[in-house]
């Protein structure tokens, strides 16, 4: 038998797939499933954005491309940070890369190996963990706690630094809490990090035009004394519901882009060249499809945390951002897990334990509402029913 690296009995997952594995297996049997449990918008990408690609592919662009980005795309997304983050860079610092987790796997893999430490969110994004354990480094969770709305302390994150400490991972708004750092915390934690001048930031904004309430986005790169060990991780997938497209960038400091450049040379060559040119529309194109989808949201928002706080045994605090809802549900003495499963083998409505999101999670269930208003309310009376059956 083959024998792999150590290093991948390390290697983690992302429950969200393997759930909607399930659900999809449960429904080619012929079962209704309402899915609750991807973090996917059920919007199609904008009409425009298709078709500015539709025209790329027919213009013949079907080559390589520069590894970090087509210029005329990473030019837009320097002005799209001038225009909803208020900061100027230069566009030579982005890496246009295929996916979100892209620029994640490559901060996490430049500053982790053995004997090193990595702070990452718990709960937090799951390949944070996974991948910093493949490293060989060490995984130090951050606790993010209910009652401060899933925000964090920065007294606390700063006291978690260490020599040994090489990057520092924060997400908001986050998945999967949908909670939103104030700035007031943030702000407490850049001044705490001029302490620590050898812990290199990368900053999760994925969702960053996700925000309700007049809640502002915060951004890593407006601290001047951050800017030069910060990465940003953004792109396409949420905002404009291109999932499928497979398009992120990341924003590197002048001294980590060309190695960042050359992880991409050695990973993936190049980004899809017509998508490069449809993520060009996205953001110089018109905007009211990515309002159209926040209204519908924010209605769904107010729909499944009501809704969600009438179950026996849920309470849930009010997400400030992206499209997830945390339920505390210990009231009904099951597990995460347990509930997690019952649910989808019972009710049909596929949602996440919050284990799947680190240890923290424990006691929580991740719902996207990134579904329509009607399977939100049919997928709520078919838990109320499952588990007022098993009372």
């Amino acid at each position: 038998m083959v024998e792999m690296v150590k290093a991948m009995s390390r290697l983690g997952t992302e429950s969200a797939f393997e759930v909607l594995a399930r659900a999809t297996a449960l429904a080619a049997q012929g079962r209704d499933i309402i899915n609750l449990g991807i973090g996917q918008p059920d919007f199609k990408t904008p009409d425009h954005i298709i078709e500015t690609a539709t025209k790329a592919l027919r213009d013949g662009h079907h080559g390589y491309t520069p590894a970090n980005g087509i210029p005329e795309l990473r030019e837009a997304v320097a002005a799209d940070i001038h225009t909803y983050r208020g900061v100027t860079i230069d566009p030579a610092n982005v890496m246009i890369v295929p996916g979100g987790k892209v620029t994640m796997f490559f901060a996490i893999q430049m500053f982790g190996e053995p004997g090193t430490e990595i702070i990452y969110p718990n709960p937090g994004f799951p390949i944070y963990e996974s991948v910093i354990n493949f490293t060989g480094a060490k995984a130090v969770p951050m606790a993010l706690h209910e009652d401060t709305g899933f925000s964090f302390n920065a007294d606390e994150v700063l006291a978690l630094i260490t020599p040994a400490t090489r990057l520092l991972i924060l997400n908001s708004p986050a998945n999967p809490t949908g909670g939103v750092v104030p700035r007031a915390e943030m702000d407490k934690l850049a001044q705490g990090l001029d302490a620590h001048p050898h812990v290199c930031i990368l900053s999760d904004e994925i969702y960053s035009r996700m925000l309700y309430d007049g809640h502002p986005h915060v951004s890593l790169l407006e601290y001047e004394n951050l800017r030069d060990r910060v990465i940003l991780l953004d792109g396409w997938s949420k905002t404009y519901a291109m999932t499928g497209w497979r398009m992120g960038y990341g924003v590197w400091p002048k001294d980590l882009i060309d190695p960042a450049t050359r992880l991409s040379i050695n990973c993936h060559s190049c980004v899809n060249a017509s998508a490069q040119y449809a993520g060009i529309a996205a953001l110089e194109g018109p905007q009211d499809a990515v309002d159209v989808m926040m209204e519908a949201f924010e209605a769904r928002r107010k729909i499944i945390l009501r809704e969600l706080n009438q179950i026996p045994g849920f309470r849930c605090a009010e997400p400030a951002g992206a499209f997830y809802a945390f339920p505390n549900i210990e009231g009904t003495g099951l597990s995460a897990r347990e509930i997690q499963d019952k649910l989808l083998n019972e009710a049909g409505v596929a949602t996440l334990a919050g284990t799947s999101f680190g240890a923290q999670g424990e006691g929580y269930l991740r719902f996207s509402y990134a579904n329509s208003r009607d399977n939100i309310m049919a997928a709520i009376e078919r838990i109320k029913a499952c588990l007022s059956a098993g009372t």
